[in-house]
């Protein structure tokens, strides 16, 4: 994904100062640059593609510099063509900075928070926006707060089973296609492409805007995937899992998730069954394993240690 100075400034209600022609600079990393060895003059292993953050101690620590080698300093910072610096609210900007991020074209940016939660706002955001992405043909649906990808061929009834859940209340992230990308380890989050954001697709019927059908509630723009579920025809050959004692996992980035696979046939209530995966998953998550509790009822049972059943008199 390719993101901009403009895209920056407007989802981070950020205030440029800088000539405009800067807006269309490209930002490369997700990491920030703190400046403190540069501005000391050392700038062996300056990374030119990260945003400068300049806090107050890298103000204060400037204004110890007589004037005429603070201007060099920054000025063999700028020449290395950064995208843009960012100041956070309590920091004076001299004029020099304006100057010399005209003259090589690098954003200044101002922001309205101080400079602790601004690095980590900025962080939070360039990962979220540059980090690696891998997209899915599937359907993410988040039931009861378990973010649920399901998956399957092409036509076997993604998105009518993500329309019936979304109708019983369930909220849409995506359908045909989630991007993912890895927000921390163990940690997957999915959305849906810009053009695709509230709509579903159904054969038969055609483009959904489940937004204006089923209301606001009905459609968020991303969502922790804790489940994958994947759909598929009734194979007799195939040994279906009947207990689930264990649960497989599907690898996506460094992240296993856990999936699980329901055979599909006529009179089988698709939604139902999803519905039901996901809150057994989380039921996993808070500690609860139902098929583990009763194959440890039925082992003790066998052994003679199991509670005896009441008799009618």
């Amino acid at each position: 994904m390719k993101l901009k100075i403009k895209h920056l400034i407007q989802d981070l209600d950020l205030e440029l100062l800088s000539d405009k022609k800067a807006l269309n600079r490209e930002i490369k990393s997700e990491m920030l640059s703190r400046p403190g060895v540069e501005l000391a003059g050392f700038l062996d292993f300056f990374d030119s593609d990260r945003m400068i953050l300049i806090g107050s101690k890298e103000h204060h620590f400037m204004k110890l510099l007589p004037y005429d080698i603070r201007r060099q300093r920054i000025e063999d910072i700028f020449m290395k063509k950064p995208p843009g610096v960012i100041f956070s609210i309590n920091v004076e900007i001299e004029e020099m900075f304006l100057e010399l991020a005209n003259r090589y074209d690098v954003a200044i940016l101002k922001s309205k928070v101080r400079t602790t939660p601004l690095s980590g706002q900025l962080y939070q955001y360039l990962h979220s926006k540059l980090a690696p992405r891998t997209s899915l043909h599937g359907v993410l649906v988040d039931i009861h707060g378990m973010g649920t990808l399901i998956t399957g061929k092409s036509g076997i009834g993604k998105s009518e089973t993500a329309l019936e859940l979304i109708k019983r209340g369930h909220i849409l992230i995506s359908d045909d296609r989630v991007d993912i990308f890895e927000a921390a380890p163990g940690v997957l989050i999915g959305s849906a492409p810009k053009i695709l954001e509230k709509f579903i697709e159904v054969r038969g019927i055609g483009i959904v805007d489940v937004v204006s059908m089923f209301g606001a509630g009905a459609y968020r723009e991303n969502k922790k995937i804790k489940l994958v579920v994947e759909l598929e025809h009734w194979k007799k050959a195939k040994d279906y899992d009947r207990l689930g004692i264990e649960t497989d996992t599907i690898k996506i980035f460094n992240t296993d998730v856990a999936k699980i696979t329901i055979p599909i046939l006529p009179g089988r209530n698709i939604a139902t069954l999803v519905e039901s995966a996901a809150m057994n998953q989380k039921l996993k998550f808070l500690g609860y394993n139902a098929a583990f509790e009763l194959t440890q009822a039925v082992a003790l049972k066998a052994s003679g240690l199991g509670r005896e059943e009441d008799e009618d008199d």
